[in-house]
């Protein structure tokens, strides 16, 4: 009997010992993991100071050469500058509001294309389609969303503005190449998809009972 419990001692002793070793292993590839998470972090963090860092570094630098009250109240935004000492340029003109006015234009011919058709597309999606329809309908809308912005500027500069320009002239108008209503078009498109994904997702948020008590009272 002494002897098997000697034996039995052993065989547990030599058994334990791998195990001890994997767990250790397991331990140093567990802090070698947490540590390239944190250097990714680290670098993720570093980055986005050294962006703000140099936004901001040149924003002084800009606003020593233009004063504030030009570039938010200027009317004319023509930046042909020299910036170096060695560089031929003109005076240059900074007045930001050209730059205000055209954001905001873009912005309502955008919304003008992407809110009817997200939110009816939406509703449809919603409401009416099949499931076979809406599992075909759903991801092909998302598949606008992961289209690179490059691709929509190109396929507007190369479809869309010659297109209108050929419209225009077909009509009398005239059409530039470089009119806030390609813009506003193609960025209407590449929209589409933000707004139909976030309507769904807020309508069929919606309780059934709150549904069916809206089309009692007539909605």
């Amino acid at each position: 009997m002494p002897n098997s419990s000697c034996e039995v001692q052993a065989n547990d002793g030599r058994a334990g010992f791998p195990a001890r070793s994997s767990s250790r292993r397991n331990a140093i590839v567990e802090r070698l993991i947490v540590a390239m998470l944190f250097a990714a972090s680290v670098v993720a963090v570093l980055t986005t100071l050294g962006i703000i860092a140099s936004l901001v570094f040149e924003s002084f630098r800009f606003f020593q050469m233009v004063p504030l009250s030009e570039f938010l109240f200027g009317l004319h935004w023509s930046p042909q500058t020299a910036i170096r000492a060695d560089q031929i340029g003109a005076t240059g003109q900074f007045g930001a509001v050209p730059l205000i006015v055209g954001t905001f234009l873009i912005s309502a011919v955008a919304l003008s294309v992407s809110a009817p058709v997200g939110l009816f597309s939406a509703i449809y999606l919603t409401e009416y389609a099949r499931p076979r329809t809406r599992a075909v309908i759903k991801p092909t809308l998302e598949v606008l969303a992961g289209v690179p912005t490059v691709v929509y500027g190109f396929f507007a500069v190369l479809v869309v503005a010659p297109m209108l320009r050929s419209g225009g002239d077909w009509a009398g108008l005239s059409v530039s190449s470089e009119s806030a209503l390609a813009a506003g078009l193609v960025m209407g498109i590449m929209t589409i998809p933000f707004v139909s994904s976030v309507a769904d997702d807020a309508m069929i948020a919606v309780p059934l009972a709150m549904k069916e008590g809206a089309l009692a009272l007539g909605a």
